[in-house]
């Protein structure tokens, strides 16, 4: 997990679910018909949403409910049991546990595309499970992931295989703000403070625009990863 910071978490705005399902690269490009791409989102971005409370409202910009999308196998075993109570705390994790049940387990992808992946070391077993599942079925990878990210971008085939289809936390942020409102997404991540230091700096201040922090933190993260392409909500809408 990146940038991240131990410590318990308020579940205050953790919200109950329904389920979800993906498509195109810009923020209003699904405004209209609907292309059945799901979303798989890894741990980190899991649970960091789901305690902003903004799970739900994240993967439908993708086009998707949550029963649409899919999680690691072992993820409601590590809230229960595993080191994400450390960093979480126990009520947070036995919340976001049930929001996990409720969400299928990803298609193990194929052989061609795992074994591109099993010797990078930066590059966990379940990141490596979820990029290749996505490049073998076309789906989104919502990530929290950046040590990943930098070490994928250079793994033959992906570049191409995800283009558009990685959504990374700042995207969704930047979206949810323009989309919700910047005051609204500010109340709701509160209580991810303490967990995310990119949310701590871009909307700790009342009185300042998240969406310049933002804007900035995306910006180098598309410049780190390339020639990776990520999902830009910004296509499209002038912004």
């Amino acid at each position: 997990m990146e940038d991240g910071c131990s410590g318990t978490i308020s579940t205050s705005t953790l919200t109950s679910i329904r389920p979800a399902r993906a498509i195109a690269l810009s923020f209003g490009a699904f405004i209209g018909g609907r292309i059945p791409v799901k979303a798989l989102v890894d741990t980190d971005a899991f649970c960091k949403l789901g305690i902003g409370g903004i799970l739900e409202d994240a993967v439908r910009l993708l086009g998707s409910e949550l029963t649409e999308c899919s999680r690691l196998p072992a993820l409601p075993h590590m809230l229960r049991r595993g080191r994400l109570r450390k960093t979480y705390g126990s009520q947070a994790c036995d919340s976001l546990a049930v929001i996990a049940d409720e969400i299928p387990t990803l298609v193990q992808a194929g052989d061609t595309w795992l074994e591109k992946l099993t010797a990078i070391e930066s590059i966990d077993p379940g990141e490596a499970q979820i990029f290749a599942a996505a490049a073998d079925h076309g789906d989104f990878v919502v990530t929290g992931d950046k040590q990943a990210l930098r070490a994928l971008r250079n793994v033959e085939g992906f570049p191409a295989a995800l283009a558009g289809r990685i959504v990374v936390m700042e995207a969704i942020l930047f979206a949810l703000c323009n989309s919700l409102g910047s005051d609204e997404i500010r109340l709701r991540v509160q209580s991810l403070m303490a967990a995310d230091q990119m949310v701590s700096i871009c909307f700790s201040d009342p009185n300042s625009d998240p969406l310049e922090g933002l804007r900035s933190y995306f910006e180098n993260v598309i410049a780190e990863v390339a020639p990776l392409v990520l999902w830009d909500p910004r296509q499209g809408s002038g912004v």
